[in-house]
């Protein structure tokens, strides 16, 4: 399955905040979307989930989803949504609960997608004790679980440190890898973007409109930190988006 995204606007009263969004999702496939703060990235997110529905405009569910495909559309958010009184596999568990699953059924997604994320010593322990990177890890095994169509990635990483945004963007490519699933990732972080996005695009500020579509042809696990290509890509990114995502900073500024 896979989404296709046809002249989406989308306002709020007299405040337009996308204009003419045209985008398609290709299956197994990751699509980063950047752009000025305030562009309408979470919005579009939102719209893509279903939790608003567009003012003007159409966003399609192509084809069919995945074998043992739960819930097509499931969310990854920056905050992490963990219940704290749940262990990682309690939380794991929470969205198998209403299909009507096994518990043995139930008890094997949950022990495969610990193991895919590197979790299954941590099974027992409660999000107090986690870190923020495991957290996040717990977060993604829950959103696997599922076996959704697409993924909705709301800024996954950028509650995190440094050292530790980097483990997991490796292991978002490891996953990947493993199990190539399509993903919509909005981020801030254009060095996210262009080491996890197999396309790039460039919202302009709001009303958010598509500047650019960058696709980036270098496989996944040939790209590293230090890519001077990506480098270059990331650098175009900006160039694109500077002057744009100054004055957006302002505007904030200003109030």
């Amino acid at each position: 399955m896979h989404l296709s995204l046809r002249e989406v606007s989308h306002s709020y009263g007299a405040t337009r905040v996308l204009e003419g969004i045209s985008l398609e999702v290709p299956a197994g496939g990751i699509l980063c979307i950047v752009g000025p703060s305030g562009c309408g990235k979470s919005t579009l997110l939102r719209l893509i989930g279903g939790l608003e529905r567009p003012t003007a405009g159409d966003i399609v569910q192509v084809g069919t989803p995945p074998p043992g495909c739960l819930n097509p559309l499931t969310y990854v958010f920056q905050d992490f949504a963990l219940l704290p009184w749940r262990s990682a596999q309690g939380n794991i568990r929470l969205v198998l609960e209403d299909h009507g699953l096994s518990r043995r059924r139930t008890r094997e997604i949950i022990d495969d997608v610990l193991a895919r994320t590197r979790l299954s010593e941590y099974r027992d322990v409660l999000p107090r004790n986690l870190s923020g990177g495991m957290k996040q890890r717990v977060a993604i095994a829950r959103a696997l679980a599922v076996n959704p169509a697409v993924m909705l990635m709301d800024e996954p990483l950028s509650a995190l440190d440094a050292q530790t945004r980097e483990l997991l963007m490796e292991d978002l490519v490891a996953l990947w890898l493993r199990a190539p699933f399509t993903a919509v990732y909005v981020t801030h972080n254009l060095a996210e973007a262009v080491r996890l996005g197999h396309r790039v695009a460039v919202l302009s500020r709001r009303p958010g409109r598509l500047r650019e579509l960058v696709s980036i042809d270098k496989p996944l696990e040939q790209r590293t930190r230090t890519d001077p290509d990506l480098a270059g890509i990331e650098r175009h990114l900006w160039e694109i988006m500077r002057q744009q995502a100054e004055e957006a900073d302002q505007e904030l500024l200003d109030g």
